[in-house]
């Protein structure tokens, strides 16, 4: 089953303003290609082409990139990994958070429906067949992909007076945080209210009390583009073919 992949991609992205202040973060190019192809080729490489990009700020400049190729209505085809895409752009507004956007898509979803949905500047090397197994396996109304980040900085470890471990930027081995690759069923777009909901907040946090929220524990590659050297970190290991 070809499952329908939202893309959040109308955040403002402040913190990587170098760029941002002439287009969206998903928009930034890395290895040649934006972000946001990146993130769609992996999709791809799952075998899942049916992409709704949630656009805000700066979103003619999405819409300008995908301009170029075939067009059936409001679905753009694209080729992306040889493979021909279905590239729906919705314009969820420019002031909207991150659960209202996702909640401006809840039409676009069937009902009794499982879909994926992730951020417009994270990549990973997570297996998403993998990640959906568990979703069905689990029967909640969320599963959220767990990630362990790099420490930002080097860890010591001190004995008398002497260093006798240094590791720069270490993995590390306590506590999970939100990877950003989401697998959900249709009923969880009730937990959002409005275009004001931050969807890391109350959506997240009930679905969670309820007892709805499971976890996908991934190991390998993660990394999100916040900063300049995030985008760096990112370039090399694509450059690698690590994903």
């Amino acid at each position: 089953m070809n499952m329908k992949v939202i893309i959040l991609a109308g955040g403002l992205g402040t913190r990587l303003s170098e760029y941002t202040k002439t287009i969206p973060k998903p928009m930034v190019k890395v290895a040649g290609y934006p972000i946001i192809i990146h993130i769609m080729k992996h999709y791809v490489l799952y075998g899942f082409t049916k992409f709704y990009i949630a656009s805000g700020y700066k979103g003619y400049v999405i819409k300008r990139y995908f301009k170029n190729f075939r067009r059936n209505g409001k679905v753009f085809k694209h080729k992306i990994s040889n493979k021909l895409c279905d590239v729906s752009i919705v314009d969820t507004g420019l002031k909207t958070l991150t659960g209202g956007r996702l909640k401006r898509l809840e039409n676009y979803v069937n009902d009794n429906e499982n879909f994926f949905f992730t951020y417009g500047d994270g990549i990973s090397s997570v297996n998403l067949r993998k990640l959906l197994s568990h979703h069905k396996k689990m029967k909640k109304k969320i599963t959220v992909t767990a990630v362990r980040p790099p420490a930002r900085f080097g860890e010591l470890k001190v004995k008398n007076n002497k260093v006798i471990s240094f590791k720069e930027k270490p993995q590390i081995n306590q506590g999970w945080i939100n990877g950003g690759f989401f697998v959900a069923q249709k009923n969880f777009f009730k937990l959002i209210k409005n275009d004001f909901d931050i969807l890391e907040k109350k959506p997240l946090e009930s679905a969670s009390k309820q007892g709805e929220l499971s976890a996908f524990k991934h190991y390998g590659f993660w990394k999100c583009m916040d900063t300049v050297r995030d985008k760096q970190v990112i370039e090399e290991e694509l450059k690698k073919k690590k994903l």
